[in-house]
């Protein structure tokens, strides 16, 4: 078995209020890039994970991620023994482990199906886990869990992921948001959800990492229909009108600042 852990983007998020359960209120439209770790399995008679490609060594723990809290959540007559190639960066605002943890729910559900609840199962593995099991555009609720479809318009547009590299710890940048509700998520498509929204964390994930400034200028120095910030950063997105155009926008930012990471690919 091979699948794609497509990255997540957040084309638009709103952060609405804290909840008592400490987490925070959101509105957000999700979508995801035709590109991200790739994931393989075999039929085995126990679980197992090899962990190889560019950011596996920041995978400290190969039994503390969500690919192998997944095979724990979801037993199976036959154990699954999968390489990961890590390729997305982690603790970038991409939901790469809820991503992973998607790609190895697609394998349990071909091989041996999903229990009734599995939902409910994968949210409590993480937030961005339901949606990144479809991995199609879709708006999040709640605390990202409560799922909407949405008219995707914007599907097959070129996109250039950029990341500093520079982690940022979703709960800090959390803890930094200054607690003001913007207001909701725009209703309509996803191209005007993702033109008329905004993404609330933006000013939290820079004064924590300036570096998230200086990737959203230098994506706006290009020709680009779009630029935000995914998740609670640091990467960021720029969206564009044709592939040549993402490609010649790839190799500027990549001459200009040759130490980032970058990923091309298209809105699915």
């Amino acid at each position: 078995m091979r699948e794609t852990a497509y990255a997540k983007i957040n084309l638009a998020l709103h952060v609405r209020g804290k909840r008592a359960d400490g987490y925070h209120e959101l509105e957000t439209l999700f979508a995801f890039v035709d590109a991200g770790d790739e994931l393989t399995a075999r039929r085995s008679e126990r679980d197992e994970l090899i962990l190889v490609g560019e950011f596996a060594t920041q995978l400290t723990d190969k039994f503390d991620n969500l690919v192998a809290k997944s095979l724990t959540s979801f037993p199976r007559p036959s154990g699954f023994a999968i390489t990961l190639e890590k390729n997305l960066p982690v603790s970038a605002g991409l939901g790469g482990g809820s991503a992973d943890a998607g790609a190895v729910l697609r394998m349990v559900r071909e091989e041996h199906g999903l229990p009734e609840d599995w939902r409910q199962r994968a949210a409590r593995l993480g937030a961005d886990v339901p949606a990144c099991v479809e991995s199609v555009a879709c708006i999040g609720r709640g605390i990202g869990t409560q799922l909407e479809p949405v008219e995707n318009d914007l599907s097959g547009t070129p996109v250039l992921l950029v990341n500093p590299r520079a982690p940022l710890s979703t709960r800090a940048v959390f803890a930094a948001w200054d607690g003001e509700d913007r207001g909701p998520l725009p209703e309509g498509r996803v191209s005007g959800i993702a033109e008329r929204g905004r993404n609330d964390l933006e000013p939290a994930a820079i004064s924590l990492c300036p570096e998230v400034a200086q990737v959203l200028a230098a994506l706006r120095q290009t020709d680009a229909t779009q630029v935000r910030m995914s998740g609670s950063g640091a990467t960021c997105f720029a969206l564009y009108r044709s592939t040549d155009v993402m490609r010649q926008a790839a190799g500027k930012v990549a001459s200009e600042h040759p130490d980032w990471w970058q990923m091309q690919g298209n809105l699915r």
